[in-house]
């Protein structure tokens, strides 16, 4: 097999990023890559999936992930993953050794050593340029699930049809589920036993990146987690909190400690942004230095500024993100060309344990196994979005009154950057429209 092959393969069994924005894997696939790195840092508190699904399948997916990094010509297979995950280690230090050149990159238990331009530096100590993507220093990194989807659709013949979620939080069983793709969340959350709060709130994806959902919204190919919150709950209402406040209390109590600028990841990794620069030009609406509000443009929105660095409960990565969406609608663009300064020796003092974060949050409570049931349930009805990944939305060639079965192409690739969908369930289609494509049994 040929490096184009494999490309092919992936765009058209729809494989992107199972988890983050879902960037199509195959136009990660570079002859520029001279290391390639399978993220097992399960960055998120409270999530699990990665490396329970690593540890049950560790020879498939080091196997797999070793086959694309020949076909890359890659110098540097490495795993990174966390320590504390030993009964992962151990299942990969039973195969590893069939593997020449592939290394386990280790990290600490702390946040956001999921991130991918921390993770980068972690196992390799290269940093990624401001506002840059990790091919121009020669990495490329893809997550435990893209790759373990590679090889389904290797050896299996199978598209990405189907997701594992964790359920967990406020929940009768935490649990970690298989589930067709458009499944809509309430029907996820009723497989953890049902909630156990009033007036729930489901928290999709991760405590410090995620958003708050519905429970009639589907489960798409990026969707790791539903935290089941009670509404009362601190991340709730901090999520739930609006902008024009959160700037009114800064402009009153920001003392200017330089806490969320200390702590923040990439400032650590010489990256140009300076949260609290930012906030005292935006709460004393001081323009003459526009590059507080440009280099907002480098924040990865970890959220660590506001859910754990700053002391008066600010919130700097909520109005980064507005001022962000402000700048892109008026066509502005991240600088170009911007230099990291040298990483310090200091960072190595600022990282944030997962124990204090969870502690922080109100969620080492929540912190329990939720088991993994790697088989795929079954469904009455799907809504599969024609978008889920990062690009150009896939175009149905379906009609209503169709008869589909599981794994048959429903949309194909748009134009540039895009995959195929695919029919989750065997069953009609009963609706069609430019953002989903509904199969009922």
């Amino acid at each position: 097999m040929e490096m184009k092959e494999l490309s092919n393969i992936m765009q058209q069994n729809g494989i992107v990023g199972a988890g983050g924005a879902g960037f199509p894997s195959y136009a990660k696939l570079s002859e520029n890559a001279d290391t390639i790195i399978m993220n097992c840092a399960e960055c998120e508190p409270l999530l699990r999936l990665h490396r329970q699904l690593l540890e049950k399948h560790a020879r498939e997916i080091v196997g797999t992930f070793y086959m694309m990094g020949q076909l890359m010509g890659v110098k540097d297979i490495v795993i990174g993953i966390k320590k504390a995950y030993k009964k992962t280690i151990a299942a990969l230090e039973e195969c590893i050794s069939d593997y020449e050149g592939v290394r386990l990159g280790l990290l600490d238990e702390v946040y956001p050593a999921g991130d991918e331009v921390v993770l980068i530096y972690e196992v390799t100590g290269k940093v990624v340029p401001p506002g840059g993507i990790p091919i121009q220093i020669g990495v490329a990194v893809f997550n435990v699930e893209t790759v373990y989807n590679v090889y389904r659709a290797l050896k299996k013949n199978t598209p990405v049809v189907d997701k594992l979620v964790s359920v967990v939080a406020e929940v009768e069983h935490p649990v970690t589920v298989r589930v067709p793709i458009g499944t809509s969340i309430e029907d996820v959350v009723q497989m953890a036993g049902g909630v156990t709060a009033k007036n729930p709130v489901y928290f999709i994806g991760g405590p410090m990146m995620g958003y708050i959902g519905t429970g009639a919204q589907p489960v798409t190919k990026t969707t790791n987690a539903v935290l089941v919150l009670p509404e009362d709950h601190l991340l709730v209402q901090r999520k739930r909190s609006k902008a024009s406040i959160d700037l009114k209390r800064a402009a009153a109590s920001c003392c200017q400690c330089t806490m969320c600028t200390d702590l923040c990841p990439r400032n650590r990794l010489g990256h140009p942004i300076e949260p609290h620069l930012f906030m005292r030009a935006a709460t004393c609406k001081d323009i003459q230095d526009t590059d507080a509000f440009i280099n907002t443009m480098f924040c990865c929105s970890c959220g660590l500024c506001e859910l754990y660095s700053c002391m008066q409960g600010l919130s700097p990565r909520s109005l980064m993100a507005e001022y962000k969406v402000g700048l892109r609608a008026h066509g502005i663009k991240p600088p170009q060309g911007v230099i990291p300064k040298p990483v310090g020796s200091e960072r190595e003092y600022r990282k944030v344990p997962m124990e204090r974060l969870m502690a922080r949050l109100d969620l080492t409570k929540y912190n329990k196994e939720a088991p993994i049931n790697d088989e795929a349930v079954d469904m009455k009805k799907v809504r599969i979005l024609l978008s889920q990944h990062i690009g150009a939305p896939a175009v149905a060639v379906v009609n209503v009154g169709d008869t589909v079965e599981r794994g048959q192409m429903i949309a194909e690739p748009g134009k540039g950057l895009s995959v195929a969908i695919h029919a989750s369930i065997s069953g009609i289609v009963t609706e069609v429209n430019e953002k989903y494509v509904l199969i009922e049994k």
